[in-house]
């Protein structure tokens, strides 16, 4: 029984001229498998319920068992692709479906897979786009920065303590470095530290932020906005986000929780990054039906842009004057004809009492001396 990423698979390797061999080689499935499936009407696929009795999970249900109790605690759903993750370290050789199947028969999770609201999806050229996003988890107090490839699907992420522009750049950085070069353009939603005011100067005239806006030219590409309260319009990196967060971040804070350890940003990081080069951007994705790092190195790291010869450091002199300018508040002018200018001291000795005496009229000195 093939999953239905894998029945999509074969009905688009079919379209893209594919002999039956080749498909059943790609997907995993034999001949006859594929010749069974390709014969359905599109949208159709034959439903078959099985009961399992005694699987390869068995001996593994309790660590299984556990995992999801721990994320239960804290209020977080672990699939069932990471516990097959953790087991396989463990021992088990048995398959995905094989342990979705026990874990359905021992009751263990009572949700089951919503089905994803469809959704048209855009494609862009290889080099053209990175889509961006910040994924918060305020019960551990940090967020993760996340970039994804238009193209590859190429993914990076970076926990990190605080949102800052300073703090975003430094990410930008960092993924950049990751992918080996840089794109035309990068996608974003109402980042702060990404733009201050929509249609400022006019309708699709954004006022962005200046810092960030400076190293946009610095590296060389546009900044662009998503449309309001669309958040689908970056799909790539928000589906990326709900793998990131049900796949990696909840698994690793059960597996901690269970040794009484808080996930932090450093443990976060150490992990996420083996989790990107072993998990992430090495499965087959279910829209490319290719690795990320396949599609990174055969086609898209040749059309990225150059990264910059000079290194962009956040305090920027060229810069620095219009950021003043953007936090300073607004003050009212002074009139220039209310000012009064400010006397100066002077700098002469005092002048004596007796030359007081010859500024005054001798008679009426002589008046005042004679009352006193």
């Amino acid at each position: 029984m093939l999953i239905p990423g894998e029945y999509r698979m074969i009905k688009k390797l079919k379209k893209q001229g594919l002999s039956i061999s080749q498909i059943a080689r790609q997907v995993g499935a034999c001949r006859n498998t594929v010749k069974k499936y390709l014969r359905l009407p599109d949208g159709v696929r034959p439903v078959q319920v099985r009961t399992p009795k005694g699987s390869q999970a068995d001996p593994f249900i309790g660590l299984a068992y556990e995992m999801i109790e721990a994320g239960k605690r804290s209020g977080d759903i672990i699939p069932a692709s990471s516990v097959y993750e953790e087991i396989k370290r463990q021992g088990y050789t048995g398959s995905l479906r094989t342990l979705q199947r026990s874990i359905a028969a021992w009751e263990l999770r009572a949700d089951t897979a919503k089905k994803e609201e469809p959704l048209i999806r855009f494609e862009t050229e290889a080099g053209i786009q990175m889509q961006v996003d910040w994924v918060e988890f305020p019960k551990e107090g940090i967020s993760a920065f996340v970039a994804t490839l238009g193209y590859s699907r190429m993914s990076y992420v970076e926990y990190v303590s605080d949102e800052k522009v300073e703090t975003l750049i430094e990410c930008h950085k960092n993924a950049f470095e990751y992918f080996g070069g840089v794109v035309r353009e990068g996608l974003y939603d109402n980042m702060k530290s990404v733009i201050l005011q929509r249609n400022y100067y006019g309708k699709g005239k954004h006022r962005f932020h200046p810092l960030f806006q400076d190293f946009a030219k610095h590296y060389g590409f546009e900044i662009r906005m998503c449309r309001p309260y669309r958040a689908k319009t970056k799909g790539k990196v928000e589906r990326f986000n709900r793998y990131l967060r049900h796949s990696f971040h909840q698994p690793l804070k059960a597996k901690l929780l269970l040794r009484s350890l808080t996930l932090t940003k450093e443990i976060a990081n150490a992990e996420v990054a083996k989790w990107l080069d072993n998990v992430a951007n090495t499965r087959i994705h279910q829209s490319t039906f290719a690795k990320p790092i396949d599609l990174l190195k055969e086609v898209e790291q040749d059309k990225l842009m150059s990264l910059p010869f000079i290194d962009y450091t956040v305090a920027s002199l060229r810069i620095h004057e219009e950021l003043q300018l953007a936090n300073a508040k607004p003050q009212r002018p002074i009139p220039t004809n209310t000012l009064t200018p400010k006397k100066e001291k002077s700098k002469e000795p005092p002048i004596s009492l007796d030359y007081y005496d010859l500024l005054i009229p001798a008679t009426l000195l002589s008046v005042v001396r004679s009352i006193a």
